[in-house]
């Protein structure tokens, strides 16, 4: 199993980090945004509804996958500065898309080996978790006052960061760091748990950054602010990227997704993280349902008929014991007559 690192940027989807098996062909094809899940389905190894007819990517082995897969959606940029990068694509028709078709085949595919799925817009505070997710990442910061707390914790990445001319007192420039830290923090977490980035379950991780769409909206594109903060970020992507691409042992699919713009809102249903209200798992604290066994249908269909099947042999059992005839069907009754003949 490897991983793929890519990258997608506004009207370009520029690929990181991928393995040797998960051929990407360098070209100017473009692709669509409502695409995209169908092509991380497709580098992990799983089948899609309507085959890609994309030539950007080429089948590879059968019987190898990629460890993880890596999604980070960055809004309010046309394209970042990645020094390094597999190939790159222009991007069409960019409009919302999630991954929680993937997010279901793989927790579908793979519930008893529990893989981690991380979904996470800190700008939005909504974090969706599945797997070892919630042991892994049980100390991450998902609001925006937790992640503004942990930049003047230990292990902030403020003091690493040339800063210039952005501030640590603005709203917009303390999203943006939020996110950063946010990245770091992730890769950190995953450090302490390497031994989860070697099992057999392939990983998901979906992470949308609003940090940049703030700053543009602020300060304006040209502003030495947002050239500040889109330098960043491409720096911290590209470590990003490869410290993930090392930790699943050079098997990862890492994707990074810039759009300056959506053509459409994004409508989906979430929930809030802060949300505490009626938790249907006591031992969650983010209101996650049960997990779901996939042998809950062959157990009911085994008790259901066996209980049925006991119901119809107790009430033929007892029909036949009602109707019986002492003197003729029971053997005590008839051994006792013989006994009383022969005295």
């Amino acid at each position: 199993l490897q991983i793929t690192v890519v990258c997608v940027h506004g009207d370009s989807l520029t690929v990181l980090q991928a393995p040797e098996f998960v051929s990407f062909q360098k070209g100017d094809w473009p692709i669509s945004g409502e695409k995209i899940p169908d092509l991380v389905a497709l580098t992990m190894g799983f089948s899609v509804q309507e085959d890609l007819s994309w030539p950007g990517l080429q089948a590879g082995p059968l019987f190898q996958r990629p460890r993880a897969n890596v999604l980070v959606v960055v809004r309010g940029v046309d394209s970042l500065a990645l020094p390094q990068s597999v190939a790159s694509y222009p991007l069409e028709n960019p409009v919302p898309f999630t991954l929680d078709s993937v997010a279901e085949t793989v927790h579908s595919l793979f519930a008893e080996d529990t893989p981690i799925v991380l979904q996470l817009a800190p700008s939005e505070e909504r974090l969706y978790m599945l797997g070892k997710a919630n042991a892994v990442f049980e100390d991450l910061p998902v609001t925006l006052q937790q992640i503004r707390a942990r930049l003047s914790q230990d292990g902030s990445v403020l003091p690493s960061l040339p800063l210039n001319s952005l501030s640590r007192n603005a709203e917009a420039d303390l999203l943006f760091l939020s996110e950063v830290q946010v990245l770091h923090d992730i890769t950190a977490l995953l450090q302490r748990h390497r031994h989860l980035a070697k099992d057999h379950s392939p990983d998901l991780y979906s992470l949308e950054l609003s940090g940049l769409e703030e700053l543009s909206r602020l300060y304006g594109q040209d502003s030495p602010q947002y050239r500040d903060a889109t330098a960043i970020l491409a720096s911290v992507l590209q470590k990003f990227g490869e410290e993930l691409y090392n930790l699943y042992g050079s098997s990862a699919v890492v994707e990074v997704v810039t759009v300056k713009t959506f053509e459409a809102p994004l409508t989906r249903k979430s929930r809030s993280i802060l949300q505490s209200v009626q938790i249907s798992n006591p031992g969650s604290p983010y209101n996650l349902a049960y997990q779901y066994n996939f042998n809950y249908a062959v157990v009911f269909n085994i008790v259901l008929w066996l209980m049925i099947g006991l119901a119809l042999a107790i009430i033929a059992i007892s029909y036949n014991l009602w109707n019986m005839d002492p003197g003729y069907d029971s053997i005590i009754y008839r051994m006792t007559n013989q006994k009383i003949r022969m005295d």
